[in-house]
């Protein structure tokens, strides 16, 4: 663990976590009829990003305690998931969200432990059907949905 580097970490998604909690605001209460607005999702997001990341930074003063040692950067894993991320924001519209979820989560799944296939295609699949059905269905939200190419 890189005390320096998980702090500073924690410092930027902290403020990705307040800026996400700020713009959910400006976006309007209610679109498409929906029961639960298309603030609600990402306010939640950046909360809960906000909190975590106050975790991170708080555990950064326990280190030497707690793991007495050093470990490498994985900057390999790091960059892998940090560019499935920026391709998810990118086609999250066009290709919709459980296609896009259900990529992004494997991906990630697979750059954090290899090898476990049907695993990761399990949880990815279960997830990304799990939460548009629940957001969706039982929540009356709006998601983007399955892609409608012409």
């Amino acid at each position: 663990m890189s005390i320096k580097f998980d702090r500073a970490a924690a410092v930027l998604f902290l403020a990705v976590g307040a800026l996400f909690m700020y713009g959910s605001m400006q976006i309007a209460e209610s679109s498409y009829g929906s029961v639960v607005g298309p603030n609600i999702f990402p306010f939640f997001l950046g909360a809960i990003l906000f909190l975590l990341s106050l975790r991170l930074f708080y555990e950064t003063f326990h280190y030497e305690k707690k793991y007495g040692k050093k470990e490498p950067l994985q900057m390999k894993a790091f960059i892998i998931i940090f560019l499935a991320a920026l391709l998810y924001i990118a086609a999250l519209e066009t290709i919709g969200y459980v296609i896009t979820t259900f990529v992004f989560l494997f991906i990630c799944f697979q750059t954090m432990e290899r090898g476990k296939w049907l695993k990761s295609i399990v949880i990815s699949a279960c997830f990304s059907a799990g939460i548009y059905y629940l957001f969706v269905v039982v929540l009356k939200g709006t998601l983007p949905s399955f892609p409608v190419w012409s």
